[in-house]
C-alpha cells in the first residue's frame, strides 16, 4: 500500500487558489464580450482597419485598467478591514483574556465540541498563539495571509486584457469580408469556454452557464453591431 501523502491543497489554501481562478475567468469573459461588443459595434459602422483596431485597443486598455482599479480599491478595503478586525481582537486579549478565552471555548463547542475538550482546545491554541487563533475561529482570518490588493489588480488586469484580445485580433486580421463572423464565432466559442470553466470550478453543470454566457455575448454584438449599422446609414 502507499503512504498517503499531503501534497495536495486544503481548507482555505484551496479555496483560496478557487476564488484566484474563478476570478481570472471571470475577468477574462468580461474582457471578451466588452471587446467583443465594442469592435463589433464599430465593424457595423465602417470597415476601416485602423479604426477597428485603435476602437479595439482604447477599449481593452480602458477596460483592463478599470478593472485591476476596481480590484485594488475593493480589496484594499477589505484588506483595511481585517487589519482593523485584528488590532481589536489583539486589543481585547490584552484587556480581557479571561473572555476572550471562554469566548474561543463556546465558538469551539458551536462547531461540535463538547465543553470539556472544546475548552482544553482553547487553552492550547491561546498558548501557542491567542491571536491566531481568534483570527481564524472567530474572524475567519489568517493573520498571515490578508488579502494582497497588488496582486488582485495585476490578476484583473491580465486576466481582462487575455480576454480582449481574442476579439481584438480576431477582428483586425482576417480580411474585411469575413471580420464580423471570425470574431462572433471565435467569441462565443471562448464564451463558451468560459462558461464551462466557471461551472467546473464552482462543481455546477455546465449547460447553464454555457447557454448563459453564450446567449449574453451573442446578444452585446448582435445590439453593438445593430447599433452601428444604424449610425452608418444615418451618416453620423
Amino acid at each position: 500500500m502507499t503512504e498517503p501523502t499531503h501534497d495536495e491543497a486544503h481548507g482555505g489554501a484551496l479555496g483560496e487558489r478557487l476564488n484566484w481562478l474563478r476570478a481570472a475567468v471571470l475577468g477574462a469573459n468580461d474582457g471578451i464580450v466588452s471587446t467583443a461588443g465594442l469592435v463589433v459595434g464599430v465593424a457595423g459602422a465602417t470597415d476601416d482597419r485602423s479604426a477597428l483596431l485603435t476602437a479595439g485597443l482604447a477599449g481593452l486598455l480602458a477596460g483592463s485598467m478599470s478593472m485591476a482599479a476596481g480590484e485594488y480599491v475593493s480589496v484594499s478595503t477589505q484588506r483595511d478591514s481585517e487589519k482593523a478586525a485584528l488590532a481589536q481582537e489583539k486589543r481585547e486579549l490584552r484587556e480581557q483574556p479571561e473572555a476572550e478565552l471562554e469566548e474561543l471555548t463556546e465558538l469551539l463547542e458551536r462547531r461540535g465540541l463538547s465543553r470539556d475538550v472544546a475548552q482544553e482546545a482553547a487553552v492550547q491554541l491561546t498558548e501557542r498563539d491567542a491571536l491566531k487563533a481568534h483570527a481564524r475561529v472567530e474572524l475567519g482570518i489568517d493573520p498571515d495571509r490578508l488579502t494582497n490588493p497588488w496582486h488582485a489588480a495585476w490578476a484583473s488586469f491580465l486576466a481582462f486584457t487575455a480576454g480582449a484580445l481574442l476579439p481584438l485580433l480576431a477582428m483586425v486580421l482576417p480580411p474585411a469580408e469575413w471580420r464580423v463572423t471570425v470574431t462572433v464565432v471565435f467569441v462565443l466559442a471562448a464564451l463558451a469556454l468560459t462558461g464551462w470553466s466557471s461551472a467546473r470550478l464552482g462543481a455546477a453543470a455546465p449547460g447553464r452557464a454555457i447557454l448563459r454566457n453564450v446567449a449574453g455575448g451573442a446578444l452585446a454584438m448582435a445590439v453593438t453591431y445593430a447599433a452601428g449599422s444604424l449610425l452608418d446609414v444615418a451618416g453620423a
